[in-house]
């Protein structure tokens, strides 16, 4: 997989805002495949950033209804939250 492949996008949100803002912390969605090596070396390639510790979690998708009949669900992801160093920054604009 390459970089591309692996980091799909940048979470742009209110509590993301906020630890960004706060602790340098950034939030993306990768591939679920991705493992925090994977993820670290392609946040590092695609920014050009340092990286200095990388969480992630699973998160299920919702259910979804549309009308009685019809049930489906939301697909499931993967959410990495990226700690970078006091002086680099991700430009999300």
């Amino acid at each position: 997989m390459n970089s591309f492949e692996i980091i799909k996008t940048v979470r742009v949100t209110e509590k993301g805002t906020r630890q960004s803002e706060k602790y340098n912390q950034y939030t993306v969605v990768a591939d679920r495949r991705a493992n925090k090596t994977d993820i670290r070396q392609a946040v590092q390639e695609l920014f050009k950033v340092k990286v200095l510790k990388v969480n992630t979690l699973n998160v299920r998708g919702k259910a979804r209804r549309c009308r009685t009949p019809f049930e489906g669900r939301a697909p499931n992801w993967k959410k990495a939250i990226v700690t970078l160093r006091k002086e680099d920054k991700i430009a999300l604009a």
